[in-house]
């Protein structure tokens, strides 16, 4: 196996640390080097080491003692404005640090009491001030700079900063003077700007890039891969848009040391570069200039690594806007796809495009996990990409090759006047879905035929079909309100559930949920009076106004259940291994009267599972049938249930733990909160 991929993830003290762990290279899965009661075990990312597997090789808190877990600690965000609880804490070096709050605060804590040691905040922009993704900021990057620990962030405003890991006090030496009244002298890199000055926008420090142009910020921290740090960025919601001009969402690589701009990957290609053919526009005439006629695919979800092989892996959006792209005909590379990029150089070593001229929002919300696994007797690195369609996508890491066919299928064709969709689009032949995809009546709640005939029922105004059914206008010739595509925004994988992995046997842990999605489709005009400060200048011709209500038959779900699940992957096979539904039958469902004296089984409660992966279990958050937030325990290789404890809160996103001078925490992200549970002492 890899020894590099996952060193600066889980790295045992005082052994090893940071980048010393990526030089002895730290073996994936390997057994400790200290006893359980003498060592530290760090999570140096949101998904705890570069290949965001979100595991932990620690084993204090097993199947005997997991209903004994107590909340140690809470820490309480309020002060700095958190509340979306969106962001991972990483533990390095005996210290937590995460971003809390609109201004994206960063905040060091003690490990033990959840006591803040310090904090920086960002000076005000207009910036930072129009974000829509202010409070979105989902953890840090971090690295080692001349035997010095450097914690890495993007804010709102779409600044770099590096921060001295053990006071806050920015990077000497890094980046320049920003132009805006009580930001440091050092430390930070205007990333708007860069792009300004590389595509010709006007710009202006503290407005940044006029809105005409478009508007470009960050949610998901850097990385920082062999000294160089690789930045990804994130737009305006597409569902938010109306005009399809936008700032392209370029990859930026920047030296960890100086922070001096180092390489930029066109997102949209430029002409004659690689993809330049794919964009047309509405009539089909190729675009001489795409990047200056729309804009966007923005990489908002976070990004994975593999450092021997100096790689970044980067999951895309798509092209404005969401929906709707009558103004655009082909397949639109790089959007929604998954690219494997030369970390010290920004050159595209391969790519791989899930979904060709996406206008479902099937934008790649998590990121990818990468494991080694066993295929006829060799070890294989891949790299595994869940997605919205309930898909996983599995290719080898280095070349890029699907490990399994992936074959292009028909699909429908659009609905609306001017959209020219794709024909066929890439559907992995392993693994299988792990959830529902399209939407027939075999797929609506069974409990009784009452209640099946009034699911299909409340269905009906709407025009549903296969896996990539296209959107409707309103005032259609078809006399449907709108049409409802599943999985939609909210079903099969989104970023409130991540994947997990076990790299010690090559497992997938994917959790999903049943969901379709449906938008009527109006005049853009119509929409654009409903935004305060759009941004572009060209309207497309239809716009998604709103959602039209779906409801479920006398307030049970739509759909049979499960309603939300787990499913184990084995990557060495493409098998299943195991599913089991996500917490417990809500008593809303179990009580209901028209379900008297059915059993109707584990429904799942309808929520998607943070995960984190130890030697010993799955453990993933939930809640019992009462509602009551819960934390549970799984066998990893069986899926049976080991143990459920009561916690203080409902958890949102994700979840981690670590291991601080022998003691183990499980870290529950609880909206404005953190809380940490551990073992009595």
């Amino acid at each position: 196996m890899k020894s590099k991929l996952l060193a600066g993830g889980f790295v045992k003290k005082p052994v090893l640390t940071g980048l010393a762990a990526l030089a002895a290279g730290v073996a994936m899965g390997a057994p400790a080097l200290l006893t359980a009661q003498e060592e530290s075990i760090e999570w140096m990312s949101l998904g705890s080491d570069f290949a965001h597997t979100r595991y932990l090789p620690a084993s204090q808190i097993n199947a005997d003692n997991f209903e004994s877990l107590e909340t140690a600690w809470v820490w309480d965000g309020a002060s700095f404005g958190a509340s979306s609880g969106r962001s991972t804490p990483s533990y390095i070096d005996g210290v937590l640090y995460t971003v809390a709050g609109d201004r994206r605060h960063v905040v060091a804590m003690d490990p033990e009491t959840g006591e803040t040691i310090w904090s920086y905040r960002e000076p005000h922009t207009f910036r930072h001030e129009y974000s829509m993704r202010k409070d979105y900021g989902k953890g840090v990057g971090y690295a080692e700079v001349d035997g010095k620990g450097v914690i890495y962030i993007i804010s709102p405003g779409f600044f770099l900063t590096a921060l001295d890991a053990k006071t806050g006090a920015p990077l000497e030496g890094f980046g320049h003077e920003i132009g805006v009244e009580g930001f440091p002298e050092t430390g930070v890199v205007d990333l708007q700007k860069i792009l300004a000055e590389a595509n010709g926008y006007e710009f202006d420090p503290y407005y940044g890039i006029p809105l005409e142009e478009g508007y470009i910020t960050g949610s998901s921290p850097p990385i920082v891969v062999n000294g160089t740090v690789v930045v990804p960025n994130s737009a305006e919601q597409g569902y938010n848009q109306t005009r399809f001009e936008n700032i392209p969402g370029d990859i930026l690589g920047f030296d960890s040391k100086t922070g001096e701009h180092k390489w930029t990957f066109n997102i949209i290609p430029d002409k004659g570069e690689f993809g330049w053919d794919t964009w047309q526009d509405g009539d089909g005439n190729q675009i001489e200039d795409p990047r200056a006629y729309t804009g966007e695919i923005s990489s908002w979800a976070p990004v994975a690594a593999d450092p021997e092989l100096d790689m970044v892996y980067i999951p895309t959006n798509a092209a404005s806007i969401d929906f709707y792209r009558g103004h655009l005909q082909g397949d639109n590379l790089y959007g929604t796809s998954l690219i494997a990029l030369n970390a010290s150089t920004g050159e595209r070593a391969w790519h791989f495009q899930l979904v060709h001229k996406d206008i479902w929002n099937y934008d790649t919300p998590t990121a990818p996990v990468l494991l080694d696994i066993q295929q006829n007797g060799q070890t294989v690195p891949v790299v595994a990409q869940v997605s919205k369609q309930a898909f996983t996508y599995v290719f080898n890491r280095e070349t890029g090759e699907p490990i399994w066919p992936i074959e292009e299928r028909e699909v429908p064709a659009g609905l609306i006047p001017g959209e020219v969709l794709s024909p066929t689009q890439p559907f992995p032949t392993k693994p299988a879905p792990y959830d529902m995809q399209g939407l027939t009546h075999d797929d609506l709640i069974d409990f009784t035929p009452e209640l099946r005939q009034q699911a299909i029922e409340a269905i009906s105004e709407f025009e549903t079909g296969p896996l990539f059914q296209p959107p409707l206008h309103r005032d259609n010739e078809m006399g449907k309100t709108a049409a409802l595509w599943c999985p939609g925004d909210i079903g099969g994988v989104n970023i409130d559930g991540p994947a997990a992995g076990d790299p010690t046997t090559g497992t997938l842990f994917v959790t999903s949920r049943k969901g379709c999605t449906n938008r009527i489709m109006a005049p853009a005009q119509e929409r654009d009076a409903m935004l305060e400060l759009p941004t572009g200048t060209t309207f497309t011709d239809y716009a998604p106004l709103r959602s039209a209500l779906v409801r479920g038959p006398q307030g049970l779900p739509l759909f049979k259940p499960p309603f939300s699940r787990i499913t184990a992957i084995d990557l060495n096979t493409g098998d299943h291994k195991w599913f089991i539904p996500v917490g417990e039958t809500p008593d809303r469902v179990k009580n209901h009267p028209a379900l008297e004296g059915i059993d109707v089984g584990n429904t799942g409660s309808g929520t998607v599972a943070p995960m984190t992966v130890t030697d010993t279990m799955l453990m993933y958050a939930s809640s019992m049938s009462d509602g009551t937030p819960a934390l549970f325990a799984v066998d990893k290789e069986t899926g049976e249930q080991l143990g459920v404890v009561a916690v203080p809160e409902q958890s949102r996103y994700g979840m981690m733990n670590y291991q601080h001078e022998g003691k183990q925490y499980v870290m529950l992200q609880t909206g404005g909160t953190l809380t940490a549970l551990a073992l009595p002492d």
